[in-house]
């Protein structure tokens, strides 16, 4: 498929989608975000195994939503927009690991994009916060949710109510990242992270996904016996029975998604 905004290309069994406006500091416009979309449904049934989403240039990973569509736009038009499919749960939902590549600045709606992601490293030039409230409104696309989630209510507030934008440094100690790595090692230890990724079994990972992500959404028992229902679930798959033969035969299991 042909896009105008985003670029596709894999490596191997990982997918990379490069957010490509970055005359614009690759910032949100809708049809960027549709074309997302048009992307993680194109990749769903792929033969990739993980994704990776960063943008073009060095600048920026997501500098935010494109602020030039906000204007005008009444109470009903904004939300009917935001009624609509939205990028933030599509990412969170899509079957596969995804790892944010983040490179540059993440704001806004760039930093909720990432937090939708499973894993997030950054460079160590990257900035990252929720500046809307600088703007005269508040995060909308789940920020207000995913970080107080991953930091604690008092320090989302904080970075909410300030607008103020973090290094990476301290996006890390407050785990919002997972890793900090210098800018020119971006790709390759990312690339590094998702291959080892991609060498489990495809439905291992879904399950696992699926598994970790209802720890927010369930309460512990509840989490515990979904736990236990996608454990059992991959007994029934090939990938199980030929990673239990290859642990006996002492070698590298080849997994086929079966």
């Amino acid at each position: 498929m042909a896009y105008q905004n985003i670029l596709l290309e894999t490596v191997e069994r990982i997918a990379i989608l490069t957010i490509n406006r970055p005359d614009k500091r690759n910032a949100l416009n809708q049809l960027t975000r549709d074309e997302i979309l048009m992307a993680l449904d194109e990749l769903q049934n792929s033969e990739s195994r993980v994704l990776v989403v960063t943008g073009a240039g060095d600048k920026a990973f997501i500098a935010g939503a494109d602020i030039g569509e906000f204007e005008g736009r009444t109470v009903l038009t904004q939300r009917d927009v935001m009624k609509q499919r939205r990028i933030f749960d599509a990412v969170e939902e899509f079957p596969k690991p995804v790892i944010a590549m983040i490179n540059g600045f993440c704001l806004g709606g760039g930093m909720e994009f990432a937090l939708a992601c499973d894993i997030r490293v950054a460079a160590d030039s990257a900035k990252l916060g929720q500046p809307e409230i600088n703007l005269g409104i508040i995060p909308g696309g789940g920020g207000t949710q995913r970080l107080t989630r991953l930091v604690g209510e008092g320090k989302a507030m904080e970075l909410i109510l300030t607008g103020d934008l973090i290094e990476a440094a301290e996006a890390k100690s407050l785990g919002i990242v997972n890793d900090v790595v210098p800018a020119a090692q971006l790709r390759e230890r990312v690339l590094s992270l998702a291959g080892r990724i991609a060498e489990k079994s495809p439905i291992a990972l879904r399950m696992a996904k699926e598994a970790v992500k209802s720890a927010a959404r369930m309460n512990l028992r509840e989490g515990l016996e979904h736990e236990t229902d996608l454990f059992c679930l991959t007994f029934a798959s090939e990938d199980k029975a030929e990673g239990v033969r290859a642990f006996f035969e002492k070698r590298k299991a080849d997994y086929k998604g079966r």
